[in-house]
Order: C-alpha cells, then structure tokens, then sequence
C-alpha cells in the first residue's frame, strides 16, 4: 500500500478484516448520512416556512409560544431567510458529492472497476439527495408546514446567523435584478396569459378558470363588443303622454331608459325611474321631461377597462355607444361590462332560459342571428377572437354570416368555419333570425357553400 494514499487500497478484506473495513469507511458513511439528513431537515424548513398561510403567520405573531415569536421573526425578512437556507442546503449537497467523489474515486483505483463504480455512485447519490433531501422532506414539510416550522425554527436560524453576509449579498442583487426588470416593463401577451390561464392546477374550478379568462381578456375588450345594439334599445319618445310613458316602463322592466327625440340618432338624455315614484299619481299634465338627466356618450371602440372607470367617476350606469358620424350604435351598461368577467347575471325579473340562444345538446346551440359574437364565443366556450380573421367590422352572428356567404343567405343553407357548422334556419329578406351551430367532429365531413 502506498504510504501516500489518504485512503487505503484494500476493498476485499479477509473474512475477520470486515471490522477494519468498517473501521476505516464507516466514519465516512456516517457523515455523509448525517449531512443527508441536515439537507433534508433544511429543505423540510424551507417548504413549511413559505407555505405558510396568512392566517398561521398572523397567529405566530400574537402567540406567545417561543417557537412561534422565532417563526414570525424570521419571516420579517423572508428574503434573507429563503436565500440563507438555499446557501445551506446547497453546501450540504456539495459536501455529500465531494465526499462521495473522493471514496468512490479511492475505490475505483484499488480495484480498477472505475466505470461501473463511477457510475453505480453517481446514480444512487443523485437518487439519495434528490429524494431524501428535497422531493420527502419539503412533501411532508407542506402537509405539516407550521408543525415543521416550529421544530426546524432553531436550524433556521442558525443558518441565518451563520451565512448573513452572503445572503445579504444576493438579496441585493436579486433586487436590483426586479429594479431592471420593473424599469424595462416587461409585459405577458393576453395569448401567454390565456395559456397560463390553461395550464391552472386541478384546484381551480371550471368557473374559476372562466372568470381567470374573462379578466385576462377584459382589457382588449372594446364597447363595440360588449354592448347591446341599437335594435335591442327600449328607448321611449320624448313627447309622449305620462300615462303612456307609465305604461311602457312597466312593460320594459328597466330602471333606466334613453329618450329620443324623433329618432334614436337624437337622443336627449336617460330617465331614471326612481325620479319618477314621487310623481306617480301625476295626469297627463305633468311634464315628466324635466327629470331627464344627461345621457354619456362614448366612441365604439372605447376600452371597457376605461369605460368601467368613467362609470366609477362620473357615477353612472349606462352609456350610449355612438359611431363616427355620432349616430346611435349601441348601449352599454355596468351589468354588460360586469358579465364580461362573471358570465351572464340574473336576478329575480330575468328568464331562467338565457335570451338569444338555446342548447339542443353538448355540440349544438340555436342562436338569434343577433347575437354578439363575444358570446357565441363564451356560450361555444371558444375563444374570444375566434372568428376575428373573417369578421371584419361586424359584431354579430348574422354579420359573420353575412361575411362568409358574400350575401344575404336562405334558411336551409350551411356553411362551415374554425370547425363549426353554420345552419340557417330562419331568415328574410334584411336580416338572419335564427342559425344553428354545431361543433364538428374530426370525420364529419366539411359541406360546401
């Protein structure tokens, strides 16, 4: 045996050198055990320390308990704490491999087996600390974070104390690593938030992931798309009597309702029907036009995330979508810009069976063919720029149509786009009523024009 070796070359003692053996190796595999546990234990911390809930910190704080004061002193400074145990976990793994390295290496020269000792070792070492030193302890440690907590709190802070000045060294530069990357704005793409939205954990529900869609969407969301068409405006003549304005109020079941002068292109402000209840009982005489206040015009292709802030400051409800000429387009309500998120609201005066649209079964649904296309797509549960390539400038099911015809068509015609199927089924000579869509199957075949 060479004097100058660290380490003996004797692999295969006789049958009474087993003791020697141990003697010489075992301190190794004893310390390599016991740095395996010390990673294990820091990852447990790690894991129980930051998974706790708001709740458990705020009790840690008010307890009196002295594990808990630790655990909620250390977590004042949560950054210098995470990268102290990272700092320790990570010269715990670095330890084990270096010693590991160093009898593996001693071994494979004793006994010239180096490609397959190297290899075994590599592999059940690299199992070990991954699996006894990170995947078990931080699994246990989240199922029984605050109980793991109070019980690795000490080697927390040890860690901590012991390795403050690198920890301080690379919370300062991680943060002015955020400062650059706050300066230089860097944004996620509405598609890159979609997806991420997909990729949501089995926790999040269906509605959850809906409402996660709606405001990643919310803010490419234009009034034009949101709001209700001139056609659906219940809007009331700004001479009529007040026993008839009574009447047709009752009839809408608006509380608000736009007054026109002669046409909706003029109109000349929003009645509340609140100011009317004082003046019930009033004839025909009383001049309910003085109660009008001024209604809120808006271009078309004003944001909704800036419209729902104008309703906020100005303290209204309701806006009159115009076009460029400042005819009337539409109208948009809080409720439309609320549903965009939450999906359809109902309360007590509404149908049970959503207006504009029936479900024959999971492939198909009968629309009206005035629609907007921003809920075909959420009742077709695809998304919201689904049709954009062939849209154009239109905003509705029957526009769609019209744009994939070329021309008005006739109830039985179909025609098929992104995977569905176009079905006419009520139309005249202005306009497209009622359309059946169905989602097609990979083998159905595609119909012509």
């Amino acid at each position: 045996m060479d004097p100058s070796d660290p380490l003996p070359r004797q692999v295969f003692p006789a049958a009474d050198g087993w003791g020697t053996y141990f003697d010489l190796y075992g301190p190794y595999v004893a310390l390599i055990l016991l740095l395996l546990t010390l990673a294990g234990l820091v990852s447990a911390s790690e894991a129980a320390f930051f998974s706790l809930s708001p709740d458990d910190r705020a009790r840690c704080r008010d307890s009196r308990l002295v594990d808990d004061q630790r655990i909620a002193m250390l977590l004042d400074r949560p950054k210098r704490l995470l990268a102290s145990l990272v700092i320790f976990n990570n010269l715990l793994n670095i330890a084990i491999v270096v010693i590991v390295t160093l009898l593996t290496w001693e071994f494979s020269q004793a006994s010239h087996q180096s490609g397959w000792v190297l290899s075994g070792v590599t592999l059940v070492t690299t199992v070990a600390i991954v699996l006894f030193g990170e995947i078990v302890p931080k699994v246990y440690a989240s199922q029984n974070n605050l109980r793991v907590a109070r019980r690795t709190a000490p080697l927390a802070q040890v860690g901590l104390a012991v390795f403050r000045p690198l920890s301080a060294l690379l919370v300062s530069l991680s943060n002015q690593v955020d400062k650059r990357i706050q300066r230089r704005g860097y944004k996620l793409s509405v598609e890159e938030l979609s997806q991420a939205v997909e990729l949501t954990g089995s926790d999040a529900t269906t509605e959850e992931k809906e409402i996660l869609k709606g405001i990643v969407n919310f803010s490419n969301l234009t009034a034009r798309q949101v709001m209700r068409t001139r056609m659906d405006i219940t809007a009331v003549e700004d001479d009529l009597p007040f026993s008839e304005l009574l009447a047709q109020i009752n009839a809408s079941g608006y509380s608000r309702v736009p007054v026109y002068h002669e046409s909706l292109d003029q109109l000349e402000g929003i009645l509340y029907i609140k100011d009317l209840l004082p003046h019930i009982h009033n004839d025909d005489s009383f001049q309910w036009q003085s109660l009008m206040r001024p209604a809120f015009f808006i271009p078309e292709n004003k944001k909704v995330d800036d419209l729902l802030q104008d309703f906020q400051k100005r303290r209204v409800h309701i806006a009159i979508v115009v076009d460029e000429y400042g005819g009337t387009r539409g109208l948009v309500t809080l409720e439309d810009i609320i549903e965009e998120i939450f999906g359809d609201i109902n309360d007590e005066f509404d149908d049970e069976t959503p207006i504009g649209y029936r479900r024959e079964d999971e492939r198909t649904v009968i629309f009206e063919g005035k629609m907007l296309l921003t809920d075909v797509c959420r009742v077709l549960n695809v998304d919201a720029t689904t049709f954009e390539a062939v849209q154009g400038g239109t905003e509705s099911l029957g526009g769609l149509l019209l744009e994939l015809f070329n021309r008005l068509p006739k109830p039985g015609e179909k025609t098929i786009y992104s995977g569905f199927t176009f079905d006419i089924l009520s139309a005249d000579d202005k306009r497209i009523n009622e359309v059946r869509v169905t989602r097609n199957t990979q083998d159905e075949p595609v119909p012509s024009l």
